[in-house]
């Protein structure tokens, strides 16, 4: 997990600290295009809202087209509670929109470009003081968790995951979220037996656990509770569902902050697999 991975709960929300930093450098460049333009009274924050829309909107479209088969329903695809957004596609999508702005707007060039240096200098410079100032999780933790027979276990002795790639996930039972994506996470590790799973219940009791697996019918392997929250603060999960991907040797190659669909797990599962 990158520092900017980490997550933030504010009240009821939750957010990364990627998210932040993006909406701090939306900020900045709203400012610096104001005070800009002030003199020719140029106005651009609705210009730079609208290139904030079109850069998500082509990096969900980007992400779609790529993983089209992982989607059984086209109102799926509209569903963006799973984070699938491919950045190059936001990226590309942003820069085509800028330039045609900046081409076919005189008045808005020196504003516009100001904003636009603005917000980029300060996430850039966020972006690499926070990495700096926060720990990373880079390796499997040594956690001291308990199984659902109250038994001490770490997820680096457990025994389905020697040699093979982890996939952790921190949940909770009242959590929506979590609810939601917990029976693909439980088909996926019935279907692939090269990936190890493990589940860890964030704060919960062992009799409130198994409620819940009984109730949705659930059946799971490497089903463990983390009374203390240890583990969640340990890799700077403040909200769930978050999930960590380790490969065979124990190395985070990704993080899921939030709701896994099939097209986001499908994208993380690949990139698992993929030569480190």
């Amino acid at each position: 997990m990158t520092a900017l991975d980490r997550s933030l709960a504010i009240g009821p929300l939750a957010f990364s600290l990627g998210q932040l930093l993006l909406a701090l450098a939306l900020g900045v460049a709203i400012a610096a295009g104001a005070l800009a333009g002030r003199r020719q009274r140029v106005g651009v924050s609705d210009t730079l809202f609208t290139l904030l829309l079109l850069a998500l909107l082509g990096a969900r479209l980007v992400f779609v087209v790529r993983y089209w088969d992982a989607y059984d329903a086209w109102w799926t695809m509209l569903d963006i509670r799973d984070r699938g957004f491919d950045p190059w596609g936001g990226l590309a999508a942003a820069l085509i929109y800028g330039g045609w702005r900046l081409w076919r707007v005189p008045r808005q060039r020196r504003a516009l470009g100001i904003a636009l240096l603005a917000g980029g200098m300060s996430w850039g410079t966020a972006a690499v003081t926070v990495s700096q100032l926060v720990p990373t999780a880079g390796t499997l933790p040594d956690t001291r968790l308990m199984t659902l027979d109250d038994a001490p276990q770490r997820l680096d002795r457990l025994p389905d995951a020697r040699a093979r790639p982890l996939v952790v996930n921190l949940w909770a039972s009242w959590c929506p979220p979590c609810r939601r994506e917990m029976p693909l996470l439980a088909e996926t590790q019935r279907r692939r037996d090269d990936i190890a799973f493990a589940f860890v219940n964030q704060g919960e009791s062992t009799a409130a656990i198994r409620r819940f697996l009984d109730a949705e019918s659930l059946v799971m392997d490497n089903v463990l509770h983390d009374d203390a929250l240890a583990l969640g603060e340990h890799v700077g999960a403040m909200a769930m569902p978050t999930t960590l991907f380790y490969d065979a040797e124990g190395r985070l190659v990704d993080t899921h902050f939030g709701e896994l669909s099939q097209a986001t797990l499908t994208q993380a599962l690949a990139r698992l697999a993929s030569p480190q």
